[in-house]
């Protein structure tokens, strides 16, 4: 039965389930496809364990759609990182020494549950998964990535920072959308933002970026990133939108989630008309709020945004007075304390609302869940991918 047994196919979501020490595996699976093929280490970081947990939640979330008998959202899913893996230098081969390690690996590794129909969906999942992606990347016409030229860094807290690039090639995305970025300062370190403007026919690009504890390439960006520094960037991901034609919205942003959001108020101010907007804006202290001046610009000029900023304490920490106050000008909503989903609910259960939340991946989880406990149908929330 192949794709179409989910018994077997649960089986394989099993094996590689990131909560349930799946680490195990997926760590043979690199060491066996690197020694199968000494060509693919370069293209990964020295120390592999962020790229083993990113690799072992897209293979749960794949098998998950397969026993769910899905099939376009992981074939679009796959037909991007194909095209996406370009900017590594993926060949055809290296597709054909992927499926083999990990065939082998899973093979090698279930033991007793390994069984002929077991085998049979792994075949057949494994087949798809190397043929979508090599055939998309095989199929796509455009560039393997886009570099850029650092031309802004502005520290605008003590752990957040606005980065503004030209590109050298102007980048057509969706606003909204996120690319995967590679700086100078950490090689082979690809991390995903989202810039914070649509896109520009100048190839002008903007990035909000907040150092992350123990995250080394967030820490470089806020930290050491200057200008003259040469950015590399992937194609675009992510399908985050406004139907202008679905009534109106909600945006839910925490912190330097304010990006692809920011960039998606910025495109609706094209139009004479759109739907009633209500962004929560939410960080930890008030001066981390750092755009409430250019919010309140949009929205002075646009009756359709409304702005209500939420921090988690009233005061400012000491380390606060190195930056401007970013206190809003009269006009916007009075700032609201306490946890962004928690504000966000005491107004109701948006359930007429189309929902968006972008943000850290405990406060998407925490805010949708609020949401939908409030009457919010699942299907009308919108979020990128969250692991977990």
């Amino acid at each position: 039965m192949g794709l179409e047994d989910r018994d077997a196919l649960a089986a394989l979501q099993a094996a590689v389930y990131p909560l349930a020490h799946s680490d195990e595996l997926i760590a043979k699976f690199y060491t066996t496809w690197f020694a199968i093929d000494e060509s693919v280490r370069d293209m990964f970081p020295p120390d592999m364990a962020g790229q083993r947990a990113v690799f072992a939640h897209a293979l749960n979330w794949l098998f998950g759609e397969f026993v769910a008998q899905r099939a376009d959202e992981p074939v679009a899913f796959l037909a991007q990182l194909g095209r996406d893996h370009r900017k590594y230098g993926v060949t055809p081969e290296h597709y054909k020494t992927l499926a083999h390690a990990l065939y082998a690996t899973l093979s090698s590794e279930l033991g007793s549950a390994w069984t002929p129909a077991v085998e049979d969906a792994a075949r057949q999942a494994i087949n798809l998964i190397g043929g979508v992606m090599s055939g998309a990347a095989a199929a796509e016409q455009g560039p393997a990535w886009w570099e850029g030229t650092v031309v802004e860094h502005h520290r605008v807290s003590r752990d957040l920072a606005v980065v503004r690039l030209y590109l050298d090639r102007a980048m057509d995305y969706h606003p909204g959308q996120y690319v995967n970025v590679e700086v100078p300062q950490w090689p082979r370190r690809w991390r995903y933002l989202s810039p914070a403007i649509p896109a520009q026919a100048d190839g002008a690009i903007e990035f909000h970026v907040r150092a992350v504890s123990g995250g080394m390439v967030s820490t470089a960006i806020v930290a050491e990133t200057r200008p003259g520094d040469r950015w590399r960037m992937s194609s675009p991901h992510g399908a985050l939108e406004v139907d202008r034609d679905a009534g109106d919205v909600l945006m839910v942003a925490g912190s330097t989630g304010l990006a692809p959001l920011r960039a998606i108020i910025m495109d609706l101010c094209r139009f004479g008309v759109n739907p009633r907007v209500h962004l929560f804006y939410g960080a930890r202290y008030p001066c981390e709020l750092y755009d409430l001046p250019t919010l309140w610009e949009i929205a002075a000029t646009n009756p359709w945004l409304s702005v209500t900023p939420v921090s988690e304490y009233d005061t400012n920490p000491p380390w606060a007075a190195e930056y401007p106050d970013p206190q809003p000008p009269r006009g916007l909503h009075v700032r609201q304390k306490g946890l962004l989903p928690d504000v966000v609910t005491r107004y109701g259960g948006w359930g007429d609302r189309q929902i968006l939340i972008s943000g850290g991946p405990g406060m998407i989880t925490r805010a949708r869940d609020a949401l939908i406990a409030k009457g919010a149908p699942p299907e009308r929330i919108q979020h990128d991918p969250v692991g977990g």
